[in-house]
C-alpha cells in the first residue's frame, strides 16, 4: 500500500477559548489547510518550550529521549500524524539504528515535541488531513500572526 503523506510546518501552540485546551496547529507546507490537534498541558509546554528555546534546569521527558537517542546513534528521519480513530489522532516516528529501519507508534503531541528538538520534518497522512484539516476563514498570514503573537506572549503558566 502506498501512502501518500504531506508535509507539514508547525505553526505554533495555543489555548482554545473558551474551554482552555491546548491545541498544536500543523499548516500543509505547500497548501491552505491547517491541522489542529488537542493535546494536553503538559505536552503543550514541552512543545512550546522547544519552539521558544527555553532550557530548563533539568531535562524534560522529551529532552531525556532526545539525549538517549543521540547517545545510543540512534537517526530520527521523520515523524507522521498517521491516523484519526474516534477522535484521536496516532502518529509514528521513523527512526534508524545500525541501518535498520524502526517506526515507533507515538502520541502526536510526544512526537511533535520530539520533532521540534531534533530539528526532523512533519508529516500527515492525506487521509487524516481529508478528515480533520480546516481552511482557515481568514488569511493565512493573519491567522499566522495571531499565531505569532500568541507564542511571543505566552508563559509556561499558562498551560498549568
Amino acid at each position: 500500500m502506498v501512502r501518500h503523506v504531506i508535509k507539514m510546518n508547525l505553526v505554533g501552540v495555543r489555548v482554545e477559548l473558551p474551554s482552555n485546551q491546548p491545541i498544536v496547529l500543523l499548516q500543509e507546507d505547500e497548501g491552505e489547510r491547517f491541522l489542529p490537534i488537542w493535546i494536553g498541558a503538559f505536552e503543550a509546554t514541552a512543545i512550546a518550550f522547544a519552539l521558544q528555546g527555553v532550557e530548563t534546569a533539568r531535562p524534560m521527558t522529551h529532552d531525556l529521549f532526545k539525549n538517549v537517542l543521540d547517545d545510543l546513534a540512534v537517526q530520527v528521519e521523520k515523524v507522521i500524524i498517521n491516523d484519526l480513530v474516534d477522535g484521536t489522532f496516532y502518529a509514528e516516528i521513523t527512526l534508524f539504528q545500525n541501518s535498520t529501519k524502526h517506526v515507533i507508534s507515538a502520541r502526536p503531541s510526544d512526537a511533535i515535541a520530539l520533532a521540534v528538538r531534533m530539528e526532523i520534518p512533519i508529516f500527515a497522512e492525506e487521509k487524516v488531513l481529508d478528515e480533520a484539516s480546516i481552511v482557515m476563514e481568514t488569511s493565512e498570514e493573519e491567522e499566522i500572526q495571531r499565531f505569532r503573537d500568541f507564542l511571543d506572549h505566552v508563559e509556561p503558566q499558562d498551560f498549568l
